[in-house]
């Protein structure tokens, strides 16, 4: 018996996010940037001062990514490390007024895709499909929490002991 991806929730979700993904990347490429750094920027943008790990945890990529990153936008005088007032070790990370101008263009296209890939869909249908994301997230993160799976980029205790 034979399976009907087109109806299975999870490869639809699978399909959607890469083709996204892949679509996102053109737009990046565009301006000259990565999907990576149009993620940095809009992170930096919501919530300044965050430091290189952290940044790495909600990217889930390794730490040294994070850093050839950020080194190349510092260098394109996008962004700018701040040492910590408590901590000097650690790198806090902050937008330059260039990065404005690029996080205008960047929140442009985003509604564009947005726009497409929604084309089609009502604003019921739209609602709809937002509160059912948001509870699979919901479902998903307690299920990391009842199986104490580390989150992303959280290394297990267990490995470390």
């Amino acid at each position: 018996m034979g399976q009907d991806f087109e109806h299975d929730l999870f490869f639809l979700l699978h399909d959607v996010a890469r083709l996204s993904r892949v679509e996102a990347d053109k737009r990046a490429r565009r301006q000259g940037m990565t999907r990576a750094q149009w993620a940095l920027l809009l992170r930096l943008a919501r919530n300044p001062g965050m430091s290189q790990k952290e940044i790495a945890d909600l990217l889930e990529v390794e730490p040294i990514s994070v850093a050839r990153l950020v080194d190349r936008m510092e260098a394109a005088g996008l962004i700018e490390r701040r040492a910590d007032e408590q901590d000097r070790r650690i790198w806090r990370l902050h937008l330059l007024p260039a990065a404005i101008a690029q996080l205008t263009e960047i929140n442009r296209e985003r509604e564009t895709l947005a726009s497409s890939v929604s084309n089609g869909l009502s604003s019921h249908i739209h609602e709809i499909m937002v509160q059912g994301l948001r509870q699979m997230k919901t479902n998903l993160l307690q299920l990391q929490a009842d199986h104490h799976l580390p989150a992303p980029g959280e290394q297990n205790l267990r490995e470390s002991a």
